[in-house]
């Protein structure tokens, strides 16, 4: 991939807008290993915290409270001032129910430009390290190189795995294998 093109494929709308402005703002600073930790660490802060997404989440928190809130937050965790300004235009700008998607968006267009796979992977079970790098490995036999597993655990699935790569959806599930025997046996009847 060109390093000059501005092409992205990591989702367009409100979100690819902002996490494409933050980017380049980073990328233009010489910040943006520090920018890419921060935003992880984001990521974490809004899904590990309850209080974090109802003020996020609620419509009824006026600008300035809720500006002021986001500060004191991430002025408490160390978050750095890009970071803080980004989320500061996020507030200003009436956004903050769209701040975990942005910064899922982000990570997904840091991981493009670096050349990262993501896979999403389900499983009825939490894998274990040993499981994780034989799926790296298979994943690394199919063509994907450089691969980020991002894992999810979905008790409904009864046994093996799902695996989205992009558009690429693999489901070697128990649930959907049970799902298309039952409607072969629908179709013989």
């Amino acid at each position: 991939m060109a390093s000059g093109g501005n092409t992205i494929s990591t989702g367009g709308g409100l979100p690819g807008r902002y996490a494409s402005a933050l980017y380049a703002l980073a990328d233009e600073q010489n910040m943006l290993d520090a920018v890419v930790a921060e935003m992880e660490s984001l990521g974490r802060l809004i899904d590990e915290s309850a209080d974090m997404r109802r003020l996020l989440g609620s419509p009824l928190v006026d600008i300035a409270t809720a500006l002021k809130a986001a500060r004191a937050v991430l002025q408490a965790q160390g978050f750095g001032k890009t970071v803080q300004d980004f989320v500061a235009v996020v507030v200003t700008n009436r956004r903050m129910a769209a701040l975990r998607s942005i910064v899922a968006t982000f990570a997904a267009l840091v991981a493009e430009k670096r050349g990262v796979v993501v896979a999403y992977v389900e499983t009825a079970h939490p894998l274990t390290d040993v499981q994780e790098q034989q799926l790296r490995a298979r994943l690394i036999e199919a063509g994907y190189g450089n691969v980020n597993i991002v894992k999810q655990v979905d008790p409904t699935l009864l046994g093996g795995l799902v695996v989205k790569i992009g558009a690429r959806l693999y489901d070697t599930s128990l649930k959907s294998r049970l799902q298309r025997l039952q409607y072969a046996m629908k179709g013989a009847a």
